[in-house]
């Protein structure tokens, strides 16, 4: 169906979807760029698909040929030269709710035995780290430590992070309900300080882990008993073990699916 006439070009409903949907990606492309250099080679190739596009319009055979040489390769330029941003990307697109919620399980007994192993830890003045998974597999994370593949319990969490333990400097991996390995290494994340206060080891560790893939990491502090949760590159500091069993529930398990359509549209609305 044609709505509108530009000169000799025809525009009908499909053109101008498809125009929204292709802004739409470019935009979010340049968002996730932003403040980098890649921003600016971004830009430099969104300029060269749009002179090519008019090239092609307009039927400018000289410059239509040149472009498409270089549109023959920028596929494969793009990819190589945005890689870091192409895989954070993909992560942000794996984080949005509704890429979440086909991938919650339903993980209340998990919960409550981290929860349970934290009170007990926190007694006892021992910290930990535990990285949950939201969906990914963990690999390049539990290569790094020993494996376990354990069922989640109260028990074994407090063995692990027993300052006796030969496993408890490192972090906790749990995926699907079950403790995939412990004494793993994290990258430690470039943040160093959040306003006045400046981060340990363990909580750019965690901060790291929640910048790299889709997870939800723990922190429980040694000497102050606080703790905190990382996730998506951001650090909350949870105000006790109920505020943490909240944010567990609300992120790990699986929600209603009238609900969580509902959720989606009320932030929707908001933004």
């Amino acid at each position: 169906m044609e709505l509108f006439k530009i000169g000799f070009v025809s525009v009908n409903l499909i053109d101008v979807i498809d125009i929204v949907i292709v802004t739409y990606i470019f935009y979010k492309l340049y968002l996730v760029m932003r403040g980098t250099i890649a921003s600016q080679i971004f830009l430099g190739l969104t300029l060269i698909i749009i002179a090519s596009l008019i090239a092609q319009t307009f039927n400018m055979k000289s410059l239509g040929w040149i472009f498409s040489r270089l549109t023959d390769i920028w596929v494969i330029a793009f990819i190589i030269l945005f890689q870091p941003e192409i895989r954070r990307l993909l992560l942000v697109i794996g984080r949005t709710r509704i890429a979440r919620y086909f991938l919650k399980i339903n993980a209340s007994e998990t919960i409550n035995e981290i929860i349970d192993a934290l009170r007990e830890l926190i007694e006892r003045k021992q910290g930990a780290l535990i990285v949950v998974s939201e969906g990914d597999r963990l690999t390049s994370f539990v290569e790094t430590g020993e494996p376990l593949q354990a069922k989640v319990s109260k028990e074994l969490l407090i063995s692990i992070f027993n300052s006796k333990s030969p496993l408890h400097d490192g972090a906790v991996i749990i995926n699907n309900n079950t403790i995939e390995a412990a004494r793993c290494i994290l990258p430690l994340s470039s943040t160093e300080k959040i306003g006045d206060k400046k981060l340990g080891t363990r909580h750019r560790a965690g901060l790291g882990a929640s910048e790299d893939v889709n997870a939800l990491v723990i922190i429980l502090s040694e000497e102050t008993g606080s703790i905190s949760v990382a996730e998506d590159g951001h650090l909350k500091v949870c105000r006790d073990l109920d505020d943490l069993k909240k944010e567990l529930k609300k992120e790990l398990e699986a929600t209603d699916v009238k609900e969580e359509v509902k959720e989606i549209f009320e932030e929707m609305e908001e933004e």
